[in-house]
C-alpha cells in the first residue's frame, strides 16, 4: 500500500463517485462532529427553512472535507482486473 494513499482520510468508494467510510481516526472525527451539529440543528431550530439551510452548509463543509483530506474522487467500476 502507498504510504499516500494510506494517509487519506476517506478511501474513494470501490463503486461509483465519492468516498466511502473513514480509514483514519480524523475522518471518525469530522463523521460524528457532523452527525452531532445535524442532530443539534434538529432540536434547536425551530423554522424548517433555517434547518434545511444549516444542514446544507453543514454537508457542504462535510464534501469540503472529504475532497480535501480523501482519495481524489473519480468514477470507479470496481475491482474488475483485481485478484479476489
Amino acid at each position: 500500500m502507498n504510504s499516500e494513499v494510506s494517509n487519506y482520510w476517506f478511501p474513494a468508494k470501490r463503486y461509483g463517485w465519492g468516498w466511502g467510510l473513514p480509514r483514519r481516526w480524523q475522518g471518525w472525527v469530522v463523521l460524528i462532529v457532523y452527525f452531532a451539529l445535524v442532530g443539534a440543528a434538529t432540536f434547536s431550530l425551530p423554522q424548517q427553512l433555517q434547518f434545511m439551510i444549516s444542514v446544507a452548509v453543514l454537508t457542504i463543509l462535510l464534501v469540503a472535507v472529504c475532497w480535501l483530506k480523501g482519495e481524489p474522487p473519480r468514477w470507479r467500476w470496481g475491482d474488475a482486473g483485481a485478484k479476489r
